[in-house]
Formats: C-alpha cells, structure tokens, sequence
C-alpha cells in the first residue's frame, strides 16, 4: 500500500505496511521541524520502544530531498509523510497510524483505530492535529527549508520554493 505524494493514504485493517510485520525494517518520519507540535510528537515518537526502528529527517530538508529526490517536498512540508524502507509512502492519517505501528506499546492501537468503524474519528483527529499544527507554527524561516545548516545546500535560496511559504 503506497499513497502517492501529497495524497491521503488509505489505511488498511491492519499492518500499515502491507507487507506483513516482518517487510519493513525501518521508517523515515519527515516531520515539520518548524512546528513546535510536530517537534514534540517526534520526542514522544523517539522516546517510544519501538519494534519497527523511526528515523527523523526533518521534512523539506536538504537531507530529505537528497535521500527522497521522488517525493513533493512542498507536500511534505503540509502532512505527516513517512516512507518505508521498502519503498512505501504513507501520508496524514497513514503515516500517523505508521507511526503508531512501529511502537511496541501502540501497534494494537494503530490496528483498532484503522478499522473501518473507528477509521472517520481517527481521521477526524488527525485533521484537527493538522489544524492545530498550522495555527502554532513557527515564522516560515527565508531563505531555504529546514535547518538554517540546510541553506548551505541551495546555492539561489530558492530550492524547490513556489511561493514565500509552502502550505
């Protein structure tokens, strides 16, 4: 299961993956470094046991559009993405349940709440995280994405900006 850049991942009964629990290996979370909401769920996300390893790579990043150079980045920067290392893309309410699969204490959440009964709240809780997360953000910083350590990497100032502030 692969939800295409940009687009809402459908969420499957279980093992977000599609693959079965042992096809993945690892996720790469691209979070919004510059949301101080999204900053915290990454630090409870680390702190987590989880029993598929999360790696974090700051969304629309140098780092993210070196390892990623397929993905919209501008899209990135607006949900959740988190890409499989099998080469699965799962974004909003997909990479969250991602997200929550890979946790030893939270799989069988995940699993719950992506069926078919509870999936509308669940989706619902996303979107109003999403809302919230768009009201707490921090100053776009100009020029560049991600860490100011980024900049360095975009020689115009202008790496894949179409507008003053993505999203």
């Amino acid at each position: 299961m692969s939800a295409p850049p940009g687009g809402g991942a459908q969420v499957p009964p279980s093992d977000p993956t599609g693959h079965g629990a042992d096809g993945v290996r690892g996720f790469t979370v691209l979070y919004d470094a510059h949301c101080p909401l999204c900053r915290a769920a990454r630090r409870w996300l680390a702190s987590r046991a989880q029993l598929v390893p999360l790696e974090f790579v700051p969304a629309g990043s140098a780092e993210a559009r070196r390892r990623f150079p397929g993905l919209d980045h501008d899209a990135t920067l607006r949900e959740l993405t988190v890409v499989a290392d099998t080469g699965e893309v799962y974004a909003g309410d997909g990479a969250w349940f991602a997200c929550l699969w890979a946790l030893a204490d939270h799989r069988s959440t995940a699993e719950r709440l992506a069926r078919p009964h509870l999936l509308p709240l669940a989706r619902r809780v996303v979107a109003t995280a999403s809302s919230v997360r768009e009201l707490v953000r921090e100053p776009w910083p100009d020029p560049g994405y991600g860490d100011d350590d980024d900049r360095a990497d975009c020689a115009d100032d202008q790496c894949g900006r179409t507008g003053d502030r993505p999203g």
